[in-house]
């Protein structure tokens, strides 16, 4: 085995042979044997091994046990206890959440302060298995189908090609000492009822069936690579960029087939994994939307709108002192005051400067605003402008109202003027003020 993953270091992974690297190692016989390999393949590694004080005596007695086996490999060996149980009970998560979720932040603070270019974790080709199993039941699709990746960002997975069965030969013939964890034998947890009972009648049923399984994984990546070079296309050709978001033709999105593929595929980056979801709002009205963890998604007429979600700016107020010539956040004004009515366009506006109150406020819309239309009698709600102008949910809440010290709205930048700040005969003062990013 040390000849074949020596052999597979060379081939798939040299970026490690002269790289610092270390090593997560928890004490049992899959890292044990990591370590081993390693070693004696000359690897630079250190080991990490993280404490998550479960399981008593037994956690304390791995920590000293692996201490001192690092000390005879001549390795630095770095640790660290956990509190778990406190930490999983304030997140309100699993145990195996939360412990995964303390060794991964901790690994990535190690790599910070200890320099090193990737971490190598021991999963082997059963853990492969259990994991198919296990997002097979979670109908997770074909991304979660592929098995465990070789290498994601900075981890490497170099155990994968060998098998539980050829890690346990190698730790006996090497006479490699290792330690128990009896939580592995806990058949509460999902992945041990899988490790312990399904797949061994699985083996027993077709003894190959590990190595058949491999091979399926191998044909199982080249179709998600041709589906996602598919896909690929269709989000170039589908999603658009625009000011503020991305849009997306409904009828173009209905075209495809088969649809549920598709939508589950183009948008589940997205964080929306849910085709039914999708479909409705492909068949619903204007101002329908979903929000998924990291987007929102939103039906406009004939398309939809995806926007990442932010930090709302609705409530800010931004002013501007009578004095100050320029504004550049939340977007850039340049006002400047003029001896002649000069030509304005969209982006530009002329006021009569007696007429405004100091400070000038920058501000999003509010329940209620209303403003008079440039050139127009009478007053005209601004939800109402907002609707005849067609203006999308993300354009509303993306656009900026320059207003009064009292509050009244002197411009909708870059769109439209109030009729009551506008410049006439009796004007001696006038302001141009100009959106340079309208």
């Amino acid at each position: 085995m040390q000849k074949c993953f020596k052999t597979h270091i060379e081939t798939n992974f040299p970026f490690l042979i002269n790289s610092p690297i270390a090593l997560a190692v928890s004490g049992g016989i899959d890292s044990m044997v990591l370590l081993d390999l390693c070693v004696k393949s000359h690897l630079q590694c250190s080991v990490l091994h993280c404490n998550f004080q479960l399981r008593g005596l037994q956690s304390n007695q791995d920590q000293e046990f692996l201490k001192n086996q690092c000390e005879g490999y001549a390795v630095e060996f770095h640790t660290v206890n956990f509190h778990t149980k406190a930490y999983v009970k304030k997140a309100k998560i699993s145990t195996q959440m939360g412990a995964r979720e303390l060794r991964y932040n901790w690994f990535r603070e190690q790599k910070e302060q200890l320099g090193f270019a990737y971490l190598l974790t021991a999963h082997h080709a059963d853990d492969n298995l259990e994991t198919f199993l296990i997002n097979l039941g979670r109908a997770s699709g074909l991304e979660g189908l592929t098995g465990i990746p070789p290498i994601n960002d900075y981890i490497v997975r170099p155990l994968l090609p060998f098998s539980r069965s050829e890690i346990n030969r190698y730790a006996e013939e090497q006479n490699i000492a290792w330690r128990e964890d009896s939580s592995n034998a806990q058949t509460k947890y999902i992945r041990n009822k899988y490790r312990h009972e399904i797949i061994p009648l699985i083996k027993q049923i077709k003894p190959d069936f590990l190595d058949s399984f491999t091979k399926s994984l191998q044909y199982l990546h080249q179709s998600n690579s041709i589906i996602k070079m598919a896909v690929a296309q269709q989000r170039a050709h589908l999603f658009v960029e625009k000011d503020h978001a991305i849009e997306i033709s409904v009828a173009g999105l209905k075209a495809l087939h088969p649809l549920e593929a598709y939508l589950f595929e183009l948008f589940k980056p997205y964080g929306f994994k849910s085709e039914v979801e999708l479909l409705q709002l492909l068949d619903t009205l204007s101002g329908k939307q979903l929000i998924s963890d990291s987007h929102r998604l939103i039906r406009n007429r004939d398309h939809l709108l995806l926007t990442a979600l932010k930090d709302s700016d609705a409530d800010q107020i931004f002013t501007i002192p009578q004095h100050q010539k320029s504004i550049r956040y939340p977007i850039h004004l340049f006002i400047e005051q003029i001896e002649v009515k000069a030509p304005v366009s969209r982006n530009s506006v002329l006021v009569d400067k007696e007429k405004l109150k100091f400070p000038l406020i920058l501000r999003k819309r509010r329940n209620g605003d209303y403003f008079c239309p440039f050139g127009m009698r009478g007053r005209k709600k601004l939800s109402k402008y907002f609707k005849d102008e067609k203006f999308s949910l993300i354009e509303k809440e993306n656009q900026w109202l320059l207003c009064n010290g009292d509050d009244e709205i002197i411009w909708i930048i870059g769109q439209r003027a109030d009729d009551r700040f506008k410049i006439t005969d009796r004007t001696t003062e006038i302001l141009k003020i100009t959106s340079l990013h309208a």
